[in-house]
């Protein structure tokens, strides 16, 4: 037994300092103890331990010293230091990578500059770099273009931000900056104006003021009444305020004459004087004059620091996309060409995770650095006591990081428990090899670096996250739909009304005193708009032709409706063909089944596992259709290994207890054969027949079991594309078609598939459905359900893509084989295959290797897969028919060679093969050492990395048609109509069309309720600053349609951000407000002055009865316009909120029972 507690106690003691004592048992090993949870200071506070703190300068350089040791890193600390000259590093990234150029910068500090694909790579640089050079600023150049009202006041704060990073730089600082793609090139202020230009002031100093005014305009400044912000200036008789952009308080200077008699910083609330000061600078706002000429910030340097190129294949395409989106700013950049040439002067590292060709280029040096990420153990700690012991005994360095003293003495104490050398040092000098150093301080994720004999490994990585279940049942499906289309800052977005812009992000505004929040969008030329974020669902993100940015459109001019009327019209076609689908299934009447029966009550419980919330709604859908008399036509979308399989089953045992036969088709005989066992298993003392016709069965057991079928002894007949040869397989009463994994079907075998489905239910099951397959989901043409809730105790797998290395393949198979399990590894090719045997017998010589593929004789296949499924092996080496391979559970490492031969769909299913249990898996997919990737191989890659949680599926098939593009969807035809409207836009005006012949008549518009309040309702920065959360948790807002949906949102948010604020409130009384304004009828409600106007739709729902109450109630305070369909409300002193009164009167009007003492009273007088 292993005990950890939450303080360092003495022995024997029964109290510590929060009075108790912990006992972790193997019980808890691969789970989570829950009464952790609320011990504030126990180890379950590990994984939401504070902020990225400050670590002492000695851990550093002991960890810098560890990394050294590696001969690569070393070099590239050498190149670092040279005074000129290019190097190329690859083959790591995050952590590892940031730790790298730590390294090197603490051992020659100088100005550094890193260049970032996007926001998310440079908040992480950020981190890390705050984290392993604490005493080094780490300052970001902003971008400063964005030329709009909303974001004037910020604007301002950006040059000035901008102008402190070039005046430290100038002054050769030795900073750390970091800077996106666009930030980098445009044109600014040259370092020879910047210091022409620059003002100091100082006591005494003789200056008319009339010439100080014209200085300040000439460096940008503004004049107003009033310095109410940076970047301002107003003059009052002998008195000059202004705010100077690189100062933290506005400045007053006093004349006496021409003299500059007093210079202090005033309030800028209170307008007073707070102190005096004796000089004062003035940075430059403005680009330059009409004197100087624009230069590239890097010229700052002048060649005495470093430039990082994160990724630079992706800076080039960002810095191409900006100017083919909008190409009048093509004037005010400086090219890629340019970029290069002026970062030529300084020292110069390309760094990036794979090999690639960097146009215009010419590294001197390539170095491959390996690294990886830490495992997240997620509190699996029998993996982790099992590699502390592997990496101990390798004699590498072993660093963990722990946020505060108390938790590095627990930890200590577990590790000194599992008899491994261990040491406590709060500010180690060295790191020993085969020792475990504990150590305080705050990393976001450890890494481990091979080739230095070093592991890091921090609290997140042995804690992870708490697994949440689901409290109520998921939101409906357009919010889920809507969840899996994530927009991001710098998006390409489409507005219903307004065209195609760009994503800026979420910005707070001030109107008529009460604070709101709008989404920022960018349009063609300087045209912006600002989107309530209740108006949120009328955003669509844009996907159109891969490779190809869209124009952005104009506002307030005719392109965007003749634009969308164009691919409206080109929609009828398509909307015609759709109509002869659903005609044609209306004529083939369907069978409608009974009701369940208690059997099927029974057979249901006997699932031994729970059920998660959306397989229950899945099933339930199902049921639902199947006993409708039209076909069933369902597609069931639901990741790997989350239990389609069981919805299908049950839906079978429906099928079969209504009379009817079920037919299961599959794409390889070995998936054939593992549906024959599960069912089989599954249906065992229920009575229905089940049987399989494949390769594994003889002519004459086929033979027999076709003549079954024909006869009905057979209810569950299960196959492959055998099974579509309607002339040799004759049902007597086929009822239910069940496909599963449709992807896998070619053009032929659905064309059989439609004859054979005709007038029959159709389930369609699929973890990643190809475009085509989502698209027709999508518009209406199939029904989807959708399956995102993982199992109980299940993890995402950890995705790695690799360059091949073998130290790094025999590590991934020692790995699994010492906690005992079993690895896939995937080579897909026949003729090679036992060379690659060899080779994994030379590099791991304990492991038992065999093989498998297509071409061997059926026999020799199944028994391979069947040994292998009772684990009398430990690598399976076979081709991609894994991919719809045996459910091994006990393999949970899988090794892809050569991925980038492979399609998403196809990585993302043979990942699928592991991590169905709950133990933590492993994927890897390598590419060839030193070769150049493809760029969609890259992007497929990479998109396996961003998709390594659970549930992914659906974003994966999303992303395959990013990737791929929509504009071939549906035929070289609508390409460019798809492609000028976005993917989402097309779908939705296709749908409309359909419905429109289908009706005969437009789709009637029902508005969304218009709340116009004086009241903050919305989240304010100080409770989520992250754009990305606050526009998902706008989105969840904005699709909520019910009170259990509003406590299950509200109780996400405790959970994740704490307690809401103030705003925050409101803003769940507003989405209450319009859930019963939706349920009225309510068009509008306007707070005016003195009362509130609630407009109502022509086809509202209050009762007659309802008003003449609430009349009777308010007396003169409510009065009725029935002719225009007006309430308005008089508002009371008494009153109070404003929102608690109206939720009171609309409840009310809905006949629930209210606080009456909320409502007002008649007047008296």
């Amino acid at each position: 037994m292993i005990y950890i507690t939450e303080f360092c106690i003495a022995a024997g003691s029964r109290k510590g300092a929060a009075g108790d004592l912990f006992f972790l048992t193997e019980a808890n090993f691969s789970g989570y103890n829950s009464q952790w949870e609320n011990k504030s200071q126990g180890l379950s506070a590990f994984a939401d331990g504070p902020p990225f703190g400050v670590t002492g300068e000695k851990t550093m350089k002991a960890l810098f010293a560890a990394l050294r040791q590696d001969e690569k890193i070393a070099e590239v600390g050498a190149r670092f230091a040279q005074k000129e000259g290019q190097s190329f590093i690859y083959g790591i990234s995050g952590t590892a990578q940031h730790a790298v150029l730590a390294a090197a910068y603490e051992a020659s500090p100088r100005p550094l500059v890193i260049l970032a694909h996007d926001r998310a790579a440079l908040l992480a640089w950020r981190e890390d770099l705050s984290f392993f050079l604490p005493a080094v600023p780490v300052l970001e150049l902003p971008e400063v273009d964005i030329m709009t009202f909303a974001a004037a006041a910020k604007s301002v704060d950006l040059m000035a931000q901008r102008m402190d990073v070039l005046g430290r730089l100038m002054r050769k600082e030795p900073v750390i900056v970091l800077a996106q793609a666009f930030a980098a090139v445009e044109k600014g202020i040259s370092r020879q104006d910047f210091e022409r230009l620059s003002l100091r002031l100082k006591l005494g100093d003789h200056i008319e003021r009339e010439r100080l005014l014209r200085r300040l305009v000439e460096l940008g400044y503004e004049a107003a009444p009033e310095v109410e912000r940076m970047g301002q200036f107003s003059a009052r008789g002998g008195i000059v305020d202004f705010f100077p952009i690189n100062q933290l308080a506005p400045v007053r200077a006093e004349f006496f004459d021409d003299e500059i008699d007093s210079l202090r910083e005033f309030d800028l609330e209170t307008k007073r004087s707070r102190r005096n000061i004796a000089s004062v600078s003035v940075l430059p706002l403005a680009g330059t004059d009409e004197n100087g000429r624009p230069e590239m910030f890097l010229s700052y340097l002048e060649g005495e620091g470093v430039v990082l190129f994160d990724e630079p294949a992706r800076l080039k395409e960002q810095i191409e996309r900006r100017v083919q989106e909008n190409p009048e700013i093509k004037k005010q950049i400086f090219s890629w060409e340019e970029l290069l040439a002026g970062a030529a002067t300084a020292t110069v590292i390309y760094a990036a995770l794979l090999l690639q060709n960097i146009y215009g280029a010419r590294p001197s040096a390539v170095i491959s650095l390996t690294a990886k990420a830490a495992a997240p153990y997620q509190r699996q700690f029998e993996l982790l006591a099992e590699d502390v012991r592997q990496w101990l005994k390798e004699k590498n360095r072993l660093l963990f990081l722990m946020s505060d003293a108390a938790k590095a003495d627990a930890l200590r104490d577990t590790l000194t428990s599992w008899r491994s050398p261990v040491r406590r040092a709060p500010r180690p000098e060295t790191l020993e090899p085969g020792v475990a150093t504990v150590a305080e301080g705050t990393l976001e994720r450890g890494f481990e670096a091979p080739g230095a004999k070093l592991v890091v490994i921090t609290e997140k990585d042995i804690f992870g996250r708490q697994k949440k279940k689901m409290k109520s049942p998921p939101a409906p499906p357009e919010a889920k739909i809507s969840h899996f289309r994530e927009i991001h800052e710098g998006d390409y977005v489409v507005h219903v009304n307004h065209g195609i812009g760009r994503y800026i992000g979420v910005v707070t505004l001030e109107t008529a005193g009460v604070k709101r929040d709008y989404l920022h969008i960018k349009y063609g030329g300087d045209d912006k708009l600002f989107v309530p974020t209740d108006q949120v669902q009328l955003l669509q993100k844009y996907i159109g032709s891969e490779g190809e940015a869209p124009r952005l459109s104009r506002m307030g001019g005719a392109e965007w409706n003749k634009v969308k009327a164009r691919a409206q019209a080109s929609v009828e076609d398509i909307a015609k063909d759709l109509l002869r689908l659903y005609a044609e299934r209306r004529k083939a009447a369907g069978f409608a089944y009974p009701p369940d029966t208690p059997w099927q009550q029974e057979f249901e419980e006997a699932f031994p596992y729970e059920e998660t919330s959306d397989q229950l709604i899945a099933v339930r859908e199902i049921k639902a259709d199947m006993e409708r008399p039209l076909p069933m036509d369902r597609l069931l979308c639901g990741d790997v290994g989350f239990g389609k399989t069981e919805v299908a089953i049950r839906a079978a045992f429906k099928a079969v207890m209504g009379g009817r036969q079920v037919a299961v088709l599959v794409p390889t005989t070995v998936l054939a054969q593992q549906h024959y066992q599960t069912f089989t298993e599954r249906f065992r003392n229920f009575g229905p027949a089940v049987d399989v016709i494949c390769r594994f069965r003889t002519a004459k057991e086929q033979k027999e079991t076709l003549e079954q079928v024909r006869d009905g002894r057979v209810d569950i007949l299960i196959g492959t594309h055998a099974l579509l040869n309607q002339h040799r397989v004759e049902f007597r009463d086929l009822g239910l078609l069940i496909v599963d994994e449709e992807q896998r079907f070619g053009v032929k075998q659905k064309e059989k598939i439609k004859k054979l489905a005709l007038g029959i239910d159709v389930l369609t099951l699929s973890a990643t459905p190809i475009p085509r397959t989502l698209h027709m989901s999508l518009v209406g043409a199939r029904d989807m359900s959708i399956i995102e809730t993982p199992p109980a105790e299940r993890f995402p797998i950890q995705s790695y893509v690799i360059e091949a290395n073998d130290g790094i393949i025999a590590g991934a198979i020692r790995r699994e084989i010492k906690r005992g399990g079993q690895i896939y590894f995937v080579y897909n090719r026949i003729e090679t295959i036992e060379r690659m045997w060899r080779h994994l017998a030379e590099i791991v010589p304990e492991a038992r290797v065999q093989i498998a593929h297509g071409q061997m004789p059926e026999e020799r296949l199944e028994r391979v897969m069947m040994d292998f499924y009772e684990g009398k092996y430990d690598v399976l080496l076979a081709t991609s028919i894994v991919e719809n391979g045996l459910d091994v559970a006990n393999a949970n490492t899988i090794i892809v060679y050569d991925a980038d031969h492979f399609g998403l769909s196809q990585l993302y299913q043979m990942r699928g093969r592991v991590g169905r249990s709950s133990r933590m898996a492993f994927a890897y997919f390598v590419y060839q050492q030193d070769k150049v990737l493809t760029e969609t191989a890259e992007k497929r890659l990479q998109a396996m990395k961003e998709f390594a949680e659970l549930g992914a599926g659906f974003k994966i098939a999303m992303r395959d048609l990013e990737i791929r593009g929509a504009g071939n969807l549906l035929g070289a035809e609508q390409h460019g109509h798809i492609a000028s409207v976005g993917f989402e836009m097309y779908c939705q005006l296709l749908d409309e069309a359909v419905q429109k012949l289908r009706d005969g008549r437009p789709i009637p518009e029902t508005p969304e309720p218009v709340i116009d309040l004086a009241v903050e309702a919305y989240l304010d920065g100080g409770y989520i600053d992250d754009a990305m959360h606050k526009i998902e948790i706008y989105q969840r807002v904005a699709a909520v349609r019910s009170e259990e949906q509003i406590t299950r949102l509200l109780d996400d948010l405790v959970d994740r951000f704490g307690e809401p604020t103030p705003p925050v409130r409101r803003l769940l009384d507003v989405a209450r407000l319009k859930n019963s304004a939706r349920a009225l009828g309510v068009k509008s409600i306007v707070e005016k002055p003195g009362f509130i106007e609630i407009m109502l739709l022509e086809t509202h729902a209050v009762k007659p009865e309802r008003l003449i109450a609430e009349k009777e109630r308010f007396g003169r305070n409510l009065q009725l316009l029935p002719a225009q369909r007006l309430l308005r409300l008089k508002r009371l002193p008494r009153q109070g909120d404003v929102l608690t009164l109206l939720l009171q009167f609309l409840r009310s009007l809905r006949g629930e029972a209210v606080e009456q003492s909320v409502l007002a009273e008649k007047e008296t007088g």
